[in-house]
This record gives C-alpha cells, structure tokens and sequence, in this order.
C-alpha cells in the first residue's frame, strides 16, 4: 500500500504534467481540432505521456463541467479547480491507460469521473459529519430529475448504477446531463445521436430514477 506522501507526490506530478501541456497548448500557432487530432494519433500509437497533454487542450472545458457540477451544491467543500484536478488524477493514473478516441470521449469520461469524485467526497464526509452522506444537489440550469425535490447524491448514484445495468447508455445521458450539466445540443453531440433521441432519453431516465429515489 503507497504511503501518503507517495500519493501526495503522484498527484502534485499529475497536476503539474497536465499544467505543463495547457502552457505550451497555449503558445502553439496550430489551431485546437489540428492539435487535439495530433495528440489522439499518438495516442493510439502507444504514446502514453500523450494522455496528459490530450487533457490539457481540453482542461477549461473540464473546468466548464466542473463548475456545472457544484453549482447549486453548496454543501460541497470542493472548488471546480480541485475536482479537476481530482479527475485528472484519476484518469492519468489508472492502471490501464484510456485508449481515447476523440474529444467528446474524454469529456464522457469525466463526467463519469466527476459523479465518482463527487459521490466519494460525499460518503468521506458522511464518515465526519452525521447526515453528510446525504448531501443534497441539485443543478439550477438542468431540468431536475425528481420534480419538485432535490436530489441525495449517493442515493442517486445507487440509482444510476441500477440504471447502468438496464441501459448504460442512459446512465451515460444523466451523467453529461446531470454531473456535466450539459445542454440537450452538447450532450447529442458527444454521444453521436441525435437531439430527440436525447429529449426521450432524458425522459425515460427521469422516470426510472425518480421511481428508484422514491423505493429508496
């Protein structure tokens, strides 16, 4: 098991990597499509240190999906930088790397990385704080989920993993929609299908998720 200093070191070397890549992404003359482009071939020819400058073109985006996710949380300790900085840490310091196919995948994957940071954050602090395992959210700029009520943020990851076993592309939907607060036009976009297909989609998972927070 690493030590805490370990894990402390790692992260500071994962955070400034991505750092290091946003600065130099800045001074390029190349146009962002060109690099990311760039950056994704080599990837999939084996260049793994490639991961960290990929999330580095695409780090105020992240940040973007950050700060949508805390907003209307104020429960939450977290700061949009520092759940970047979380989910960057994750995502380069998994022991398989992410074979990345695009940027929408990335963005995807964040999302994803986002719910587990937020839910994580929630259930350590339940562990402190009587209650504050139930923290409550809900995004002011996305219809919510449960008309009427807000949200407890681990049981509604409890939901969405039941949902993920039911249709994991739904999962994915309220996961852009909900921990990316991301509009019906962006989340079409990064899934490849069409705006409708997102409106039905978003309306079937509302129902299977307000069906499952009232059972729960």
């Amino acid at each position: 098991m690493r030590d805490g200093s370990d894990g402390h070191a790692r992260a500071a070397s994962v955070v400034a990597s991505v750092a290091r890549w946003e600065n130099r992404a800045r001074l390029e003359t190349s146009g962002p499509t060109q690099r990311t482009q760039r950056v994704l071939a080599r990837i999939a020819a084996g260049d793994a240190p490639a991961s960290a400058e990929l999330l580095a073109l695409v780090y105020e985006e992240l940040q973007g999906l950050a700060a949508r996710a805390l907003r209307g949380s104020a429960a939450h300790t977290l700061q949009p930088t520092a759940l970047v900085n979380e989910v960057c840490l994750r995502l380069l310091g998994a022991d398989v790397a992410q074979p990345w196919t695009s940027k929408s995948h990335v963005l995807s994957v964040a999302a994803k990385a986002m719910r587990s940071v937020l839910v994580d954050h929630a259930r350590r602090s339940g562990a402190d704080k009587r209650g504050g395992a139930a923290r409550r959210i809900e995004l002011s700029d996305v219809e919510p989920l449960v008309e009427g009520r807000d949200v407890e943020l681990c049981a509604l990851d409890e939901a969405l993993q039941k949902l993920a076993g039911v249709d994991p592309e739904l999962a994915q939907l309220v996961e852009l929609r909900f921990f990316g607060g991301l509009s019906i036009e962006d989340t079409a976009r990064i899934m490849n299908v069409s705006e409708p297909t997102i409106v039905r989609g978003w309306r079937v998972a509302r129902l299977f998720l307000a069906r499952e927070l009232e059972r729960g």
